[in-house]
């Protein structure tokens, strides 16, 4: 079976749901591919119960359509996911879900793409002949595991930040959260909010921010040259939780808003997890060298038995295993090659949406370039529309 269509978008997450708002606003037609059984998957079945955007509502909005006027300044997984259905709902998104990419290949004889998806419930594989391929099945495909010596044979749990939901069951336990992004703060607060015994292990010089302190830097930002912006982030920050580095947390050369620029990287936003390393609650250790058992070892040599251990370590992109031509945009990992603001655009009508580490704002950035580039190649060229 082949269909023809001019966009084909990969993912109904919120990158390829902010894309299809932005073509539809522009009389594009185009198809969605999910691969699960619904929007914004990992939102809906893997993010943990105390989740919230850790940006301002103002910095986290798709295209083309605002919160409700009283959703809270920070958004709540649960408002979230309803705002994305209503997102759907006012923009006749229509996902075709449950449908797996096996391939997209361009083909330079017929200057267009082929891709070859099936329905996981039918089996029935449909051939799409397209004009422009979207690449939104984000950054989170994934999820990634550090390669520690010895994991396979840890006796306790193991399990990725994805799978956790809360730390009701673990009280009482001994729990090692590895990471301290945003994510892994989060599950440590949890961890021992709930009565487990909880460790968590840096693994890289990171900003300690408040909420307010971000939302004031992202504000800034605007009308402040960054360094100048960063540099105030930086004192408000020591003045708020003091020297860190005597705890184990040790802050990056570059400012939060410089490094997120050039990185990815994001600030983590406290949510109360330094005032428990501070008091002992929560034990900071340095990364893992190898386990024995229910017995991990740092890197300092220090040894503590273990009954779980959550892994916030973040996830990978997957765009390679079924994209085929996608070398003048991506490199081997999956990631843009180009530097955020020039990264979604690649070669013979392939773009990529999500991709840049920049969250929803990156998203809502990323969503209208690339509508407006294909609207702008769709009227100036002569493609065949049925």
């Amino acid at each position: 079976m082949e269909e023809k269509t001019i966009v084909l978008i990969v993912g109904a997450g919120p990158a390829g749901l902010a894309i299809a708002a932005c073509l539809a606003q522009l009389s594009i037609p185009y198809v969605i591919v999910e691969r699960e059984d619904c929007s914004a998957s990992l939102w809906q079945n893997c993010a943990y119960d105390r989740l919230k955007l850790h940006l301002a509502k103002e910095f986290g909005e798709l295209p083309h359509m605002s919160y409700p006027p009283d959703a809270p300044t920070y958004i709540p997984k649960d408002q979230f996911v309803k705002y994305l259905d209503s997102y759907i709902e006012h923009f006749d998104i229509q996902p075709k879900y449950n449908t797996t990419i096996e391939s997209c290949t361009y083909d330079e004889g017929k200057e267009c793409w082929f891709s070859l998806a099936c329905d996981v419930a039918t089996t029935v594989v449909v051939r799409y002949k397209i004009k422009f391929l979207v690449v939104a099945s984000g950054e989170n495909s994934a999820a990634n595991i550090s390669v520690i010596p010895g994991l396979h044979d840890f006796t306790g749990v193991a399990v990725h930040s994805s799978l956790y939901k809360s730390g009701v069951v673990y009280s009482g336990k001994n729990a090692l959260v590895v990471g301290c992004g945003n994510s892994g703060m989060v599950i440590a607060y949890n961890l021992a909010s709930h009565g487990a015994n909880t460790s968590i292990v840096v693994r890289s010089p990171v900003h300690v921010m408040t909420k307010e302190i971000i939302r004031l830097g992202m504000t800034l930002v605007h009308h402040t040259p960054v360094n100048i912006v960063d540099d105030l982030l930086v004192r408000m920050s020591n003045f708020v939780f003091g020297d860190l580095s005597r705890h184990g947390i040790v802050k990056p050369k570059a400012g939060p808003l410089l490094l997120k620029e050039k990185t990815g990287r994001s600030a983590v936003i406290d949510v109360g997890t330094v005032g428990l390393i501070k008091k002992g609650i929560i034990k900071v250790h340095e990364n893992i060298s190898k386990i024995n058992g229910n017995v991990v070892e740092f890197e300092d040599k220090k040894e503590s038995s273990f009954d779980v251990i959550v892994f916030a370590t973040g996830y990978k992109s997957m765009a390679n295993t079924w994209l085929k031509n996608g070398e003048s945009m991506l490199n081997n990992d999956g990631w843009p090659k180009k530097e955020f603001l020039n990264h979604w655009k690649g070669a013979n009508g392939l773009y990529c949406a999500g991709l840049a580490r920049r969250g929803l704002a990156g998203i809502a950035i990323d969503a209208n370039s690339i509508a407006n580039d294909i609207l702008f190649t769709y009227k100036t060229h002569r493609f065949e529309k049925n």
